[in-house]
């Protein structure tokens, strides 16, 4: 069982960043795919990024693709995944939930809510 605490969340202005952190615990980190998703009121829950294991893969959702918009790092040493948010967009507004992956199992944490402000 891998327990997924996110944090970072908050109000910022169209433009602003933010850096979200997802901590880890219950069980090694390091093995674990993780990924952000979100999900704005009223809409179904949607891929933002992942990362591999080791760091060296990375793949992001095309909204936030472009201009270094959105970043998925981790430390494994800090059981950490980070999800800098940069050139926010009203648009970005839902909750941030991380989510991580061994084989066919999956684990979700609760969440973190962004609000971007035009």
């Amino acid at each position: 069982q891998v327990q997924l605490v996110e944090s970072g969340g908050g109000l910022a202005q169209a433009g602003g960043s933010l850096k979200l952190s997802c901590a880890a615990s219950g069980r090694p980190f390091s093995p674990y795919r993780m990924a952000w998703y979100r999900q704005a009121p009223g809409k179904e829950r949607e891929f933002v990024a992942t990362i591999s294991w080791s760091g060296d893969s990375t793949s992001y959702a095309d909204s936030v693709k472009g201009q270094g918009r959105f970043t998925i790092s981790r430390d494994n040493a800090k059981n950490t995944v980070y999800l800098q948010m940069n050139n926010l967009k009203p648009e970005d507004t839902a909750v941030y939930i991380c989510k991580a992956t061994l084989g066919a199992i999956d684990y979700w944490g609760q969440g973190t809510q962004v609000t971007v402000s035009s």
